[in-house]
């Protein structure tokens, strides 16, 4: 059989062209019933119909191509996720995602956008490996426009980011639900926003479970595995050691069991600790398995492109949005009750 066309679709469900042509479309202003569009979607579906985009997009002036313009995600097995979501949700709409990595470096990202606007992507999704603030390129001025895992002081630019306060505050509690009161906190040096959110996040849940904030139990290191050691040292080793540990991400927790290790401490029997990521690398690997806070890396990228498409395609109804996602609970076995409660 050959190609399937839109004439096929209408003879095989009983309706007319125009009603496919709108049913597929999702045609602003047409009459057709949820219904008929639902069995006429069923039936080209079961037949293979392909839309021939470009002559769709001739049509309504679309390329059916997103830009993704990206800092270090590719190379890093960190948010490789956010790639997956915005690829799922750009073939769910028929579009092409043309992902593009400039390693960091900020002449190739202009190069980059440069060739992603000679190819008349529709839109572009500009994305950073860890929730940072930034500067909107002058290159995207007037380009339909989605920031993942990063903000601006544009509000008129959707962006969609971890929330940072509440996976704290959640990481805090999960470690108070056990029994613990003396909890330490492993923060890290840099300052971006995912530092300074924690940290918050942290000193909220002490707050609202009645434990007084103690900075001698806080200590900021390089957001790697031996700054993590190191700081956790300083604090293990301190005159009030302790029972549980947050720590800023799992490379850090790593680190922490490391320095636990070095002092003859057990985990989770004489430290429990938690992280922030799911890095499985590493989170499933430690042995007991790190309970963490998983970034929602997946889920941001899909929002990234389903928001861009829908300011796209619908640019009157729909308005910019700073969203936050949740970061949900990991649970392996690095938490458990203190000796003494």
């Amino acid at each position: 059989m050959g190609r399937v066309g839109i004439r096929d679709v209408a003879k095989a469900a009983q309706v007319s062209v125009t009603t496919v042509s709108h049913a597929l479309n999702d045609r602003r202003g047409s009459r057709i019933s949820a219904a008929t569009k639902e069995h006429v979607r069923a039936v080209a579906e079961d037949l293979g119909y392909a839309p021939n985009r470009l002559a769709s997009g001739l049509r309504n002036n679309r390329s059916y191509l997103i830009g993704l313009v990206s800092d270090e995600i590719a190379t890093t097995p960190f948010a490789g996720d956010m790639i997956l979501g915005a690829q799922d949700a750009a073939y769910e709409r028929g579009c092409l995602l043309m992902m593009l990595d400039a390693g960091g470096d900020g002449e190739l990202e202009k190069r980059q956008v440069s060739t992603l606007l000679q190819h008349q992507v529709d839109g572009i999704v500009y994305a950073r490996m860890y929730h940072q603030r930034i500067g909107l390129p002058v290159e995207l001025a007037g380009v339909p426009t989605v920031l993942l895992d990063a903000v601006s002081a544009d509000e008129k630019v959707s962006s969609v980011i971890p929330d940072e306060v509440e996976a704290a505050r959640l990481a805090v509690r999960s470690l108070v639900a056990a029994g613990h009161r003396h909890i330490g906190f492993i923060n890290n040096l840099d300052d971006i926003p995912a530092t300074h959110g924690r940290l918050l996040g942290y000193q909220e849940a002490l707050k609202e479970s009645g434990i007084e904030f103690d900075p001698a139990l806080v200590v900021a290191g390089v957001p790697e595995t031996n700054g993590g050691r190191a700081a956790a040292m300083d604090v293990l080793s301190g005159p009030s050691r302790p029972t549980a540990l947050f720590c800023f991400n799992d490379q850090m927790a790593m680190g922490a069991y490391q320095a636990a290790g070095s002092l003859g401490l057990e985990i989770p029997r004489d430290l429990s600790v938690i992280g922030i990521d799911n890095l499985e690398l590493i989170a499933a690997a430690l042995w007991p398995g790190l309970t963490t806070m998983a970034l929602p890396h997946y889920d941001m990228g899909r929002w990234a492109v389903k928001q861009l498409l829908n300011e796209i395609e619908k640019p009157d109804d729909v308005e910019p949005v700073q969203m936050m996602f949740d970061c949900p609970l990991v649970q392996r076995g690095s938490v458990a009750p203190p000796l003494q409660i």
